[in-house]
């Protein structure tokens, strides 16, 4: 076996070896993230509805005090 095969071969493999290390690493970093997104929506999700219904109220209550007639223009 020539030197610079032995050469190469280390080099892939240490090479090989850090992809690994690293691709393990970005795994672990997107299941914090979804775990901490999963979190985010359920703290925020009430929150979020709340404001939906009183927006709808606020629609509806704004419908019923135009007069007959003079409706949304579409």
């Amino acid at each position: 076996m020539s030197t610079w095969l032995l050469v190469w071969i280390i080099a892939s493999g240490v090479s090989i070896a850090a992809l690994c290390v690293f691709l393990a690493s970005m795994g672990s970093q997107l299941l914090q993230l979804g775990r901490a997104a999963r979190r985010f929506q359920d703290e925020v999700a009430p929150l979020a509805a709340e404001i939906s219904r009183g927006s709808n109220r606020v629609g509806d209550r704004i419908s019923s005090l135009q007069a007959p007639g003079r409706g949304r223009s579409a």
